[in-house]
């Protein structure tokens, strides 16, 4: 229930990397800089070679000799690169043997001609130097894929636990009070974001440019607040609760950091429990014009809407033309055709051509919560439902967040109705009885538990100041805090995500 990926962290590719055979790249070109341009060149000759280890080598030393010898611009662009090798392979961390061992691990008892099986035909895999790598969550994808063993392992949490607010005494039986809908059980949360990075770790100089994530408000978090916010003086933009994705923009000399580098927010919102009774008939008639309706029913970098999506998404719904059984028949269609699975989003985002999440999940039956959500979204697009993948975290399974994606469809007369695919997927990961899975199952079609961090409304949600042109930047979404440096030799956003936390309390 995670935006699942060892390196959590997802990159867009600079455009040197898109070069293909015989272009010409951008990268900046100096009399003196033989070393530099001539491992930089071979460096995109082996990235388009599919040799990612061997094209990291040789952007690294491209890099180095540009740094040492007076060039930084090309150096960037040149480390830059070598961030996106790495980030292509990254989260491919197996070869045979390992991923052997660790389904066997995972999996007591599981047979060679099984492992041989879901090695050959099931398991996602990047063959870079000639060698066949395969995801770091091969074991895990396994047993998501044989909901029979994974209902005997021991999981953290129970599903009385996450089932505490679909199965409802009052939402089960129907007994409902309208005057209490759609928003109800409040939840009031108080807490610090937390950003550390260890002195050893930064730069010795520049500036850190920090794209630094709160939450905001939305029919479902209301009352939101940041404050306290450490390194005032270097905010250049933020906080902005009411924007579509909460950023607070920092641009911090490294000179000014004193030992490690600590960025906190207080935070407080109040999560609400969205619960829509909706009649289908009176669903109003979409206004076409509106430049909402324009924006989340058009096609984005992760919600793509093509022909064979929209082909698929007719032949979903048939004849149907109500707009909310139109969406219903699409999430029913999300999770019953696409079972969930970690998947790489690093490297997805990374290698060329850039291929939108929910086309991923289209064209080979992978995803997650994001890529369900995104999926289930460019479907509704595609039929004119406005729809969106919102993308935060959770506090359903345990009372720590944990990174989560779900996605709402837009109707008239009633607003943004949620649906969250992934968490009605959960049902399945335990031995119930069937019309638990049922009722389960329904809640999260039109429902939501209270249980969320909303950070941004949408996955390709606008970032505003926009990152650098170049910069490798997780974009997906911002869960996690963006970094760019200006100097550094080390990939500073990974090291960021590694070194964020919130810690949150329910508050009476």
């Amino acid at each position: 229930m995670r935006i699942a990926i060892q390196l959590p962290a997802l990159i867009i590719l600079m455009c040197a990397l898109l070069a293909f055979a015989g272009c010409v790249s951008d990268h900046p070109v100096y009399q003196e800089s033989g070393i530099g341009e001539m491992e930089y060149n071979k460096g995109l000759a082996e990235y388009e070679a599919g040799n990612y280890r061997a094209a990291e080598a040789a952007f690294e030393g491209s890099a180095a000799w540009y740094f040492a010898n007076g060039f930084p611009d090309a150096g960037i662009v040149s480390r830059n690169a070598m961030f996106s090798a790495i980030r292509t392979y990254g989260e491919f961390s197996l070869d045979d043997a390992a991923a052997r061992d660790a389904l066997k691990e995972a999996v007591p008892g599981i047979t060679e001609e099984e492992i041989d099986a879901w090695l050959a035909d099931e398991a996602q895999i990047l063959v870079s130097d000639g060698q066949t790598l395969y995801f770091s969550d091969t074991a895990k994808n396994y047993l998501y894929a044989h909901q029979e063993i994974l209902q005997k392992q021991k999981l953290e949490f129970t599903f009385a636990f996450m089932s505490r607010y679909a199965l409802a005494d009052d939402v089960r039986a129907g007994n409902l009070k309208a005057e209490d809908l759609p928003y109800r059980n409040p939840i009031h949360y108080e807490g610090t974001m937390r950003l550390e990075i260890a002195e050893a770790d930064l730069p010795a100089g520049g500036t850190l440019k920090i794209w630094y994530p709160h939450p905001i408000e939305t029919d479902i978090q209301r009352d939101v607040s940041v404050t306290n916010m450490t390194f005032p003086e270097y905010i250049v933009k933020g906080p902005d609760v009411n924007h579509e994705i909460g950023i607070i923009y920092y641009e911090i000399p490294v000179e000014a950091i004193q030992g490690d580098l600590v960025i906190t927010a207080d935070i407080r919102f109040t999560s609400y429990e969205g619960i829509f009774i909706v009649d289908p008939e009176k669903v109003g008639e979409y206004d076409t014009s509106d430049p909402e309706y324009i924006l989340y029913t058009r096609s984005e970098r992760n919600i793509e809407v093509n022909d064979a999506i929209r082909n698929k998404a007719r032949e979903i719904v048939g004849s149907e033309t109500n707009p909310h059984k139109q969406a219903q028949m699409i999430y029913e269609h999300i999770i019953t055709t696409y079972p969930y699975s970690h998947v790489p989003h690093m490297s997805l985002d990374t290698k060329t051509p850039k291929v939108a999440e929910s086309t991923h999940m289209f064209t080979t039956g992978h995803g997650d919560c994001g890529t369900q959500s995104m999926l289930f979204s460019a479907f509704c697009r595609s039929l004119g439902i406005p729809a969106r993948a919102t993308g935060g975290y959770q506090m359903l399974l345990k009372d720590a967040p944990s990174p989560h994606f779900w996605a709402e469809y837009y109707l008239p007369e009633y607003g943004w109705v949620p649906v969250d695919p992934t968490v009605a997927d959960g049902g399945d990961w335990f031995d119930i009885p069937e019309d638990d899975r049922i009722a389960f199952r329904r809640y999260y079609g039109t429902n939501i538990d209270p249980t969320r961090l909303v950070i941004q409304k949408n996955v390709d949600a606008t970032v505003i100041p926009d990152y650098p042109k170049g910069a490798v930047i997780f974009r997906l979404c911002r869960q996690y805090p963006a970094i760019v440096s200006d100097t550094s030799m080390q990939d500073m956003e990974l090291i960021a995500m590694g070194s964020f936390r919130i810690d949150l309390v329910e508050k009476d």
